[in-house]
């Protein structure tokens, strides 16, 4: 396979509808792009804090699609802890994120982020809408959680037909990394919104009816 980029490389220089590489280095900080063509999916781990420490290990032994193209940044930045729902997190140690979805333009974005036990009320807890201004996440299975990405980043940089979420596994907790290593590769081979949104509503009835309707009553209509 043709090597198109080395990865940690700059993505502004990417062109994803090119044949790309799958790279298997000591890298995690870079973003690896595998497979080519359409749909494009983006998947970012380690966002902040020490969240690196139960996500990243999990894209670091993806594995390319059998369709399309997949692009990982396995370690964001493993630095201080700023939320996602705040703007400034993206225009400044989450910049190499926006510099990939500008450069690949993803139909699929996923973030992977972890939790501790004790806060598991303040994520999925009924009151989080009201608390801090985002619906609840969902409890999917193994404490994994599931909910959309900031809507700062959702509605500034992707299309309403986009599938944008975020899991959250639980630290510590080995069957959650499981669970969630089994989510992203079904996510690495979904091609839209829609086809996830049927896998969720076949596989997690309850908690796919509530993301859409949480969905719906944060962003309006599907």
């Amino acid at each position: 396979m043709k090597v198109a980029e080395k990865a940690g490389s700059s993505p502004d220089n990417l062109n994803c509808m090119d044949t790309c590489t799958m790279h298997k280095n000591t890298d995690e900080t870079g973003l690896r792009v595998y497979g080519h063509g359409k749909p494009v999916r983006l998947f970012v781990a380690g966002l902040h804090g020490d969240e690196w420490k139960d996500t990243t290990e999990l894209l670091l032994k993806i594995e390319p699609p059998e369709k399309g193209t997949l692009a990982v940044i396995p370690l964001v930045n493993r630095g201080e802890y700023i939320s996602t729902l705040d703007p400034a997190y993206y225009q400044g140690m989450g910049i190499s994120i926006l510099k990939a979805v500008e450069a690949l333009d993803p139909e699929v974005y996923i973030e992977l982020h972890s939790y501790s036990g004790e806060n598991l009320e303040k994520l999925a807890g009924r009151d989080r809408l009201e608390r801090i201004g985002v619906p609840a996440y969902s409890v999917l299975k193994a404490g994994v959680l599931l909910g959309s990405v900031s809507p700062w980043i959702r509605r500034k940089y992707f299309p309403k037909e986009a599938l944008c979420l975020s899991f959250e596994v639980q630290k510590g907790n080995p069957l959650s990394r499981e669970f969630v290593a089994s989510m992203v590769e079904v996510l690495k081979e979904t091609e839209s919104r829609d086809e996830f949104v049927e896998f969720l509503r076949k596989e997690f009835p309850e908690q796919a009816r509530k993301a859409i309707e949480d969905y719906r009553h944060f962003y309006g209509e599907i």
